[in-house]
């Protein structure tokens, strides 16, 4: 398929900056099996499940690998702006650098607060732009040192109109985050409080924990003409034996499988078999869903508004219909969503079986 059946034109002001105050005032898209649109919002999400159905989230928790600092060469230095994109050893991680033209193998480079310091020096580059930074800490103190010193790894379509600040920290993050291993959220989950889990649990909905770390290659622009020529990026995921067992119990019993975000569909999916029976999963996928790939895992997703000719685009096509989903996406610019990360919502049946 041509990457430029995946196009739309989407105007700069629907491109959200902050999220909604309180998270779940966000609005929310109800695409059914039919294609018809229901307006609502986030707080009012209940109302289209039932008891019994399984709410399915990432648990995974965001890093601040965004580094502002220098690059120190001889008497020679100049600022460097670093976002780790993936760990590559014990105190390696790949990232892109800004500006990267003026870095190469052998510069050391220094990031720092007035909290603590972090050392690197550059090891490599490769093909697509990502230089490798062996960091000079071990581990454990490499961690706590980026705590001390990084930043919140926006999107570069909201850093490109605004600073990260000490908001971002928390606005950034889930109500699930618990293991630590991302480079951007598992945006549809920021929509969701205690309030409204409260809601759930009052109608007998459960949530399973699964776990995909997010990568940076999320965000990078698809630069093939063709879907079949894409390489797509991987992430490490974790389905444990429990959550297996707990959700094919669910859906065994007549629920429905919710998945709150692409990345949990994509973990989930590449876990199940042809039946779609979840499996036990602890590994990396690069598993890439287009229109015509049938989604056997999940009966309902909830995921916020992509980019145009975005592999996110793609997937939520092959779950319920590229013309539905452009018809979707007309209506959300025409009536003012806002998309992104974080931006408002849809909720989507799965009409690929």
């Amino acid at each position: 398929m041509l990457i430029s059946e995946f196009d739309f034109d989407l105007p700069e002001d629907r491109i959200a900056l902050r999220p909604a105050e309180p998270r779940e005032a966000a609005r929310l898209l109800r695409v059914d099996e039919h294609g018809a649109l229901t307006d609502s919002h986030v707080g009012d999400i209940a109302n289209f499940f039932k008891a019994g159905d399984l709410l399915v989230v990432n648990d995974t928790r965001v890093l601040p690998t965004q580094l502002d600092g220098q690059r120190l060469r001889d008497d020679s230095v100049i600022s460097i702006e670093a976002t780790l994109v993936k760990s590559t050893g014990a105190s390696q991680w790949q990232a892109f650098l800004k500006p990267g033209r003026k870095v190469k193998a052998g510069d050391q480079l220094l990031f720092k607060s007035d909290a603590a310091e972090l050392k690197a020096v550059v090891s490599a580059k490769d093909d697509n732009g990502l230089y490798t930074l062996d960091f000079q800490h071990g581990p454990q103190e490499l961690l706590e040192r980026l705590h001390q010193v990084g930043g919140m790894p926006l999107p570069p379509y909201i850093r490109s109109k605004r600073h990260e600040d000490e908001q971002d920290k928390s606005d950034y993050q889930t109500i699930f985050a618990r293991d630590e291993g991302s480079v951007a959220a598992p945006t549809a989950g920021l929509h969701f409080t205690p309030a409204l889990l409260e809601k759930l649990t009052a109608k007998c909905i459960a949530i399973e924990r699964i776990t995909l770390h997010v990568g940076a290659g999320t965000f990078l622009p698809v630069k093939v003409e063709d879907t079949d020529d894409h390489v797509m990026h991987a992430e490490y995921g974790i389905i444990t034996p429990e959550s297996a067992a707990r959700i094919n119990a669910a859906r065994a019993a007549g629920g429905r499988i919710i998945c709150v975000g692409t990345t949990s569909l994509r973990l989930l999916e590449s876990a199940s078999d042809d039946t779609g029976i979840i499996h036990p999963f602890a590994a990396e996928t690069a598993i890439f869903i287009t229109p015509g790939i049938t989604v056997r895992s999940c009966d309902l997703l909830m995921t916020n508004f992509h980019l145009p000719k975005s592999t996110l685009f793609m997937l939520v096509c092959a779950l319920a219909g590229t013309e539905v989903m452009k018809r979707a996406y007309a209506h959300a610019i025409e009536t003012g969503y806002r998309f992104f990360s974080y931006g408002d919502t849809c909720l989507l049946s799965n009409t690929s079986r």
